[in-house]
């Protein structure tokens, strides 16, 4: 079978203003989603789905790509999400889903789905690479979002990204030399992404913030000093709560806290950043938040 790989994804700066284009942020962590695949010539135009998350079997799906009809599940929900994501596959691609010839497709998402790492994006920009068709396109047919996450899957790389006037994206090497000083706590959940957008959407902007947040973001990616990053990581932090009127995490969480505290994406679940102290293990373990990471546990 060949194979595809895709990095999942941490946004650093500009969560919820980047569908307005404030400028993103973002970095691939070394653990991803795989994608296999074989076609074979037998006249039935059959799509043989397959969903593993670490390496256990969770979503099985065969379906009528000529009629796109689902034949055989053992999930509705996701395999009726799988047609739909394919059938834009289709639409948009010149070589796949174009003839009788059945195609057994397999996936392996490699971090906890509750990590909110990318398991959607990921899967988007594998198909888009198999089908040779643009990631960003069938992302915003089949999904909507500001396009970041879709960026650090086909760069492979850390990017600066930003999506207004229209998308563009560029690799950068985001490598502070105090990096070894930063970790990543898990909050136990998986936020809604769309429902946190939906809420920033509801509240009026002005250019000048989402400017704001473009400077902030090109300052933290100068930054060669810890100190200064954690200032510019409080200010972020305490922008997004005033205008979307939700108390920050540290607040809330962690108000004892020695040390920044940053949301990594939409508020309230997924991956929050801070920098060690003495004991930093035992603070957030007595808190109940027990899977800490290291740099070089989660970032590639």
């Amino acid at each position: 079978m060949g194979e595809i790989y895709s990095p999942g994804k941490l946004m650093l700066t500009s969560e919820y203003f980047a569908v307005d284009g404030a400028l993103v942020l973002a970095v691939p962590t070394k653990l991803g989603q795989e994608f296999f695949f074989e076609e074979k010539h037998d006249g039935k135009s059959l799509i043989f789905w397959e969903a593993y998350h670490q390496n256990k079997l969770w979503l099985k799906v065969v379906i009528d790509y000529k009629h796109w009809r689902i034949l055989e599940t053992n999930i509705t929900s996701s395999a009726e999400f799988i047609l739909k994501t394919l059938k834009n596959v289709q639409s948009l691609s010149e070589i796949k889903f174009k003839s009788t010839d059945s195609y057994y497709l397999k996936t392996n998402l490699q971090f906890p789905a509750d990590y909110g790492l990318g398991s959607s994006s990921t899967l988007m920009n594998n198909l888009a690479e198999w089908s040779e068709i643009d990631p960003f396109h069938l992302n915003s047919v089949s999904l909507g979002g500001s396009g970041y996450d879709i960026a650090v899957a086909h760069a492979k790389s850390a990017v600066l990204y930003q999506n207004k006037p229209q998308i563009h994206f560029e690799k950068v090497d985001f490598n502070p030399k105090f990096k070894n000083e930063l970790i990543f706590i898990h909050l136990n959940k998986k936020q809604d992404s769309r429902e946190g957008i939906n809420l920033y959407k509801s509240k009026t902007k002005s250019q000048n913030l989402v400017d704001e947040f473009s400077d902030l973001t090109r300052n933290i990616l100068l930054c060669d000093e810890l100190d200064n990053f954690s200032d510019l990581m409080m200010i972020h932090e305490q922008r997004i709560s005033d205008f979307i009127e939700i108390p920050t995490v540290k607040s809330v969480f962690f108000a004892d806290c020695a040390k920044f505290v940053k949301s990594l994406g939409a508020w309230g679940g997924d991956f929050v950043m801070s920098a060690k102290f003495e004991g930093f293990e035992d603070y957030f373990w007595g808190k109940g938040f027990t899977t800490v990471f290291e740099w070089s546990d989660l970032i590639d």
